[in-house]
């Protein structure tokens, strides 16, 4: 619960602030209030009967309430101000826990002794400005080698995932919070209104794949109040900030944005606010916007947010779709066609854009990532010209061979994490015609479990300034990528 609201109550703040409200409507996840002519908009307001409210909107003579404890609240209760707004205590110990948008399970977690545990922390407020923050220059691992080589991101990066439901997005997600917890990063991962048993599975990956204690679940299910799922990505945003403070790395992950907008529209809707495009309010690009530019690289550490959003029938061109696109440094499409085809990831990489991605690579990485973007839309060309029975020439065979090579490496299992320099010589490989003699599990088991084997492919890589010069190296080392 809010650290500042655990151990207060009614009566107290009664007595500290001698102003009383009187509840005169209900509707649904709001309430309307007669009195409190102090209070102001985010003011945490406490109902007689234990509950907990926010207020949202004011008005001559009336106040309304945004619920964020569920009560049973009647017509005629008494509520009091609080003066404050919601806040709530963090600490490390809230690593490995999964906590709600009130940081429900954080007073369990802290150590009372600790002087630090006390420390409470604003979950709205205001991105920071220019000053405090650095330009995004730190390659950001996925482990995943269609985005790492063709889509790259950055430290500090705000990337978009958007596409239909079921086409992978979770799976590239949970694969992207494993490489980087097991980089070192701290992973706050954002579930906004979804069912108990998803948030469950989230917590169960986590302690499966052995990153529980350099974790965070900030979850809502879809049973909570409205007020209390609209502030989940707020609480995310907040625990993401605390240890980026502490000078970490962090993935934040707000899953998805969409419900997020969905209930922020039917807040606003039942609190009789014009309706706007859509019928979202029109202020939904200002409170989301707001969320996403909490993120970035500062001069501490670092926040790399994926939000998510789900399309329609591949349609990118949603209201709230197109407001994420814009508030974001790029988005990875994940194609429906692509997923029902096979193919794993089903990013499209000619959908997908990247806006910072690149300046975080090296020469080499930036030279690659170039030469196979390039080649996927003359290999897209090509498949579509040998679809109408066209005589293939040498040069269309060519293409097409080490298309459908790149093809199968790039086609990666789910929750498979690739290093980046795996990933560099195995399309060196490719395009030096080597690759029918790779074994591709067996390069990554030596790179994996070989210290020598990993030093020798680590310092061709480094050697090579360029694309070409690591294809003449790996032609010079044979040894290095062929069956031993």
């Amino acid at each position: 619960m809010n650290g500042q609201l655990e151990n207060s109550s009614f009566d107290f703040y009664l007595k500290t602030i001698p102003e009383i409200g009187y509840v005169t409507g209900l509707f649904h996840s709001i309430i309307v209030v007669d009195g409190l002519p102090g209070a102001h908009v985010n003011e945490i307001v406490i109902f007689k009967n234990g509950g907990i409210g926010q207020v949202f909107s004011l008005f001559p003579g009336k106040v309304e309430i945004l619920i964020l404890k569920s009560t049973q609240i009647a017509v005629g209760d008494m509520l009091v101000r609080t003066g404050k707004s919601l806040k709530i205590n963090l600490s490390n110990d809230v690593l490995g826990k999964t906590i709600g948008p009130l940081g429900e399970d954080i007073e369990d977690a802290i150590v009372k002794s600790n002087k630090d545990s006390n420390i409470t922390f604003e979950i709205d407020k205001k991105p920071l400005g220019i000053l405090g923050r650095k330009p995004v220059d730190k390659f950001f691992e996925t482990g995943v080698s269609l985005v790492d080589l063709i889509v790259p991101l950055g430290k500090g990066q705000r990337e978009l995932i958007i596409g239909d439901r079921k086409t992978g997005k979770t799976e590239f997600l949970l694969q992207a919070a494993t490489a980087h917890a097991k980089s070192g990063g701290i992973v706050v991962y954002s579930i906004i209104g979804q069912r108990q048993a998803d948030i469950l599975k989230r917590a169960q990956f986590f302690k499966d794949s052995g990153i529980l204690a350099q974790s965070v679940v900030v979850a809502s299910n879809a049973e909570d109040p409205p007020g209390l799922i609209f502030l989940t990505p707020y609480t995310a945003c907040t625990v993401s900030e605390y240890f980026a403070n502490s000078g970490f790395d962090v993935l934040l992950i707000l899953d998805d944005m969409t419900s997020h907008a969905r209930y922020y529209r039917e807040i606003s809707l039942l609190s009789r606010r014009f309706p706007g495009k859509d019928s979202y309010p029109g202020d939904i690009f200002y409170v989301q916007a707001k969320i996403i530019e909490r993120a970035g690289n500062f001069d501490k550490g670092s926040i790399t947010c994926l939000p998510v959003a789900e399309s329609v029938a591949g349609d990118l061109s949603g209201y709230i779709q197109t407001n994420l696109m814009a508030m974001t440094d790029g988005h990875l499409y994940f194609d429906a066609d692509l997923y029902n085809q096979g193919k794993r990831p089903s990013v499209n990489p000619l959908l997908s854009v990247t806006r910072v991605g690149h300046q975080t690579q090296s020469p080499l990485m930036r030279d690659i990532s170039r030469v196979l973007s390039n080649f996927i839309v003359s290999y897209e060309k090509m498949k579509q010209y040998k679809h109408f029975g066209a005589e293939a020439g040498e040069i269309v065979k060519d293409v097409l061979d080490i298309g459908n090579k790149l093809d199968n490496f790039l086609n990666q299992s789910d929750y498979k994490l690739v290093p980046i320099n795996i990933n560099i010589l195995v399309v060196g490989a490719i395009w030096a015609n080597l690759v029918d003699n790779v074994d591709f599990e067996t390069i990554f088991d030596k790179y994996q479990n070989n210290l020598e084997y990993k030093k020798s492919v680590d310092k061709l890589i480094s050697d090579s300034s360029t694309f070409d010069i690591l294809i003449r190296s790996i032609k010079e080392n044979t040894n290095i990528i062929t069956k031993n």
